[in-house]
């Protein structure tokens, strides 16, 4: 997750940063705040959405050799891209209470996949 977050930084630079300090620049406005977070959270599904649903892959996940697949190993649906990206956020934010879950899970699986029908499975 650690290199996930350096790849986003790139991706956030040009998807989000830049268009709003042109606009900033340009017209002298800034975008309220819940514009600016949804436009994130548009973004992050673009991108996280677009990579699971072509390959099963982001960048980090194709250089840790991590596929995304759905509970029966097959590619994954639109359903499931989208909602492991909504089940992602609460499983993220109150302390990674979801990735902490992976720690008791019986497969290991990490909470919001569980409740999507995915999982993560080794390329090698």
């Amino acid at each position: 997750m650690l290199y996930e977050s350096f790849l986003l930084l790139g991706v956030l630079s040009v998807a989000l940063v830049v268009p709003h300090l042109l606009i900033g620049m340009i017209w002298k406005v800034t975008a309220p705040g819940t514009l600016l977070w949804l436009h994130l959270f548009i973004v992050l599904l673009v991108y996280f959405g677009w990579l699971w649903k072509r390959s099963g892959q982001t960048l980090a996940m194709q250089t840790w050799k991590i596929k995304l697949v759905s509970a029966s190993g097959k590619s994954l649906t639109q359903r499931q891209v989208l909602l492991r990206y909504l089940l992602a956020w609460p499983s993220l934010l109150p302390c990674g209470i979801g990735i902490v879950w992976a720690l008791i899970d019986r497969d290991r699986q990490f909470l919001h996949d569980r409740l999507a029908g995915t999982r993560l499975v080794r390329t090698d």
